[in-house]
């Protein structure tokens, strides 16, 4: 009896280490992770490279943007974008538990913007730190800016492939015209490319290009931005 309670002890004091530890690690990775963030916008704060993105010679603005291109890109990068304040909870653990059951991280579960703090202020590199960074990033860009003006400059600055890093330069360069001429058709399969811009780049392989933009339909689908008869005349 006496070696029982002496053990059930033993454990107790070496659970309550392990939180300990726990709990020391992840403040180490938070304060490493502010750091980083704190070196970010001391070398260049967040509204000084937003007003650079919106000084580009192409700059479009969401009034010269077919809805249904924001529609497709909020659909398929990051549905909750209008209700979270910049992080998805829901998303993350999702994309976390993905990692764990492939042993590796093959999920990210970022949202919008997180992919423009990550896209402009960090390297794209997959560290604990760099992600906690972001974090407070998103934080202040959720502070300064709206999700209106938060989605323009996401869409003004993600890459398409081709050294094309705004909405403007790929739909000229792979359409031949303005954004606000593009077709539905156009504009869902122009919202998938980023996803992979290497992969689905339409002068790199078009029939991938293809199957990303049913992809993204079933999005529009799933989310509510498209009915099934829509989706049928868009795909045809």
């Amino acid at each position: 009896m006496f070696l029982i309670r002496a053990l059930f002890r033993l454990i107790h004091k070496l659970v309550a280490l392990a939180v300990v530890l726990v709990l020391a690690l992840g403040l180490f990775l938070v304060y490493e992770g502010y750091q980083i963030y704190e070196q970010a916008v001391e070398e260049t704060p967040v509204q000084q490279v937003m007003e650079q993105i919106q000084s580009q010679p192409h700059y479009t603005t969401l009034d010269n943007i077919p809805q249904i291109y924001c529609n497709a890109v909020i659909a398929t990068e990051d549905h909750r974008f209008y209700i979270h304040k910049g992080i998805d909870v829901i998303a993350i653990t999702r994309a976390l538990l993905h990692d764990i059951q492939a042993g590796k991280m093959v999920e990210g579960g970022s949202t919008i913007t997180q992919q423009l703090a990550k896209n402009q202020f960090f390297t794209q590199k997959k560290e604990l730190t760099r992600k906690i960074a972001e974090v407070f990033m998103v934080r202040e860009i959720e502070k300064l800016y709206d999700k209106e003006e938060i989605l323009e400059l996401y869409i003004n600055s993600i890459y398409y492939g081709e050294g094309y890093y705004c909405i403007y330069d790929a739909s000229m360069g792979y359409f031949g015209k303005i954004p606000a001429e593009l077709s539905d058709s156009e504009c869902v399969l122009l919202a998938g490319i980023p996803n992979a811009p290497s992969v689905y780049a339409l002068t790199v392989n078009e029939e991938l290009a293809r199957q990303r933009q049913k992809q993204v339909i079933q999005d529009m689908i799933t989310w509510g931005y498209l009915t099934k008869d829509e989706a049928t005349a868009l795909a045809q």
